[in-house]
């Protein structure tokens, strides 16, 4: 069951409740957030109510509501969990009037697009909500105890059909439900939520970011490709980051003439989303692709494990135009470390040359051998 699976998310988002704010949790949809309201509604069950927005008369007896109705809505309940949010019209105001007048109520709410929650509590929340994001399962949360010979028989499956809760509990339709998910839930709340006019752009924007994942992504070529301007392209692009679907690397530049300035990378959260929208569910023997695959595996891998522990890192990768580069850096404390992130055990072409450059830095490779501790 997924809730035996602990969220490591679950308990810094415990820590911060009924301290005088409102506690949001972002994430795609069947990434699990429902399961960790769920869990802190079970261990207040007598004293907590839980709200579905995608129910039509939860929706309407959360809009526009005045103070006094919502005190009869919750009645003597000290928790109030809001699931999905987003759906609700004028959420932020309602999310305050809860805050500003009943000082002993904690609110917990979730959405699956942090462009629609994240929009509508901006102005009423300010300075009054702390902001989680939940991801599919890490391998950290799937083996807490990081036993590498037993993360190490399940690592093939979960670079090819992903790591949803519902493609783990459900290994024996692991293509069939992470290709449910990606056109069920990620193309339709995308759609829903933007009104994108045009469906079948998107599915080509899609495909187009999976088969270029590692490598430099120019908004001009995605634009004469899919015959749509550039600003539609940065536009679509801006949606799918915030709808938990892609995530962006930006170049690191600083010292060097001829390093990339203006490229970005652009990866998935999940790979088995990737590898649906291609319909390529090959066993890694049998790929092309497995380098960038793994690529994409791992940087998601280490972006789910810095957030589930609360590290905000700045996030590139580097490459010079004569074609030297690291995947994958971090900028911490004012100390830069690069990695080169290789599923065979070839050498990095930009080491040498990044270490010289900035002497406060470190390098590693991260490899099938190496990989465990990173993520």
């Amino acid at each position: 069951m997924a809730n035996l699976i602990k969220r490591t998310i679950q308990d810094r988002i415990e820590a911060k409740l009924f301290k005088g704010k409102v506690v949001i949790l972002y994430g795609p949809r069947q990434a699990g957030k429902t399961t960790i309201v769920k869990e802190i509604q079970n261990k207040n069950i007598s004293k907590s109510i839980y709200l579905n927005c995608d129910e039509p008369d939860i929706r309407e007896k959360l809009e526009n509501k005045t103070s006094t109705f919502l005190k009869e809505l919750i009645g003597d309940k000290k928790i109030v969990i809001i699931d999905e949010a987003q759906r609700v019209k004028e959420i932020g105001i309602t999310l305050k009037l809860i805050i500003d007048n009943f000082k002993d109520v904690q609110v917990v709410a979730t959405g699956s697009s942090s462009f629609d929650l994240a929009n509508k509590t901006a102005e009423p929340l300010t300075g009054r909500k702390y902001e989680f994001y939940l991801y599919p399962l890490s391998l950290e949360e799937l083996n807490p105890t990081k036993n590498k010979l037993e993360i190490d028989r399940t690592l093939e499956n979960r670079m090819i059909y992903g790591s949803y809760p519902e493609v783990i509990i459900n290994s024996s339709e692991a293509e069939e439900n992470i290709k449910l998910i990606t056109k069920s839930y990620l193309y339709k709340d995308v759609l829903q939520y933007q009104n994108i006019k045009n469906p079948n752009v998107l599915e080509k924007l899609l495909q187009s970011l999976a088969l270029q994942v590692g490598s430099e992504v120019s908004y001009n070529e995605l634009s004469s490709l899919l015959n749509i301007d550039k600003k539609t392209v940065a536009s679509y692009i801006e949606i799918l980051k915030k709808a938990f679907v892609v995530f962006e690397l930006k170049p690191f530049s600083s010292n060097l003439r001829n390093e990339l300035r203006k490229l970005r990378k652009i990866y998935f959260f999940d790979v088995g989303v990737r590898n649906a929208l291609i319909n390529n569910f090959n066993p890694l023997d049998k790929r092309n692709d497995v380098g960038s695959l793994w690529e994409n595996f791992i940087i998601s891998e280490r972006i789910k494990r810095n957030n589930n522990h609360g590290n905000d890192y700045n996030i590139y990768f580097w490459r010079t135009h004569d074609g030297k580069e690291l995947d994958y850096i971090e900028e911490k404390n004012g100390k830069l470390y690069a990695y080169e992130i290789k599923f065979g055990s070839s050498k990095s072409s930009g080491s040498s040359l990044f270490l010289s450059t900035y002497n406060n830095s470190e390098f590693k490779i991260i490899n099938k051998d190496s990989y465990n501790s990173f993520v």
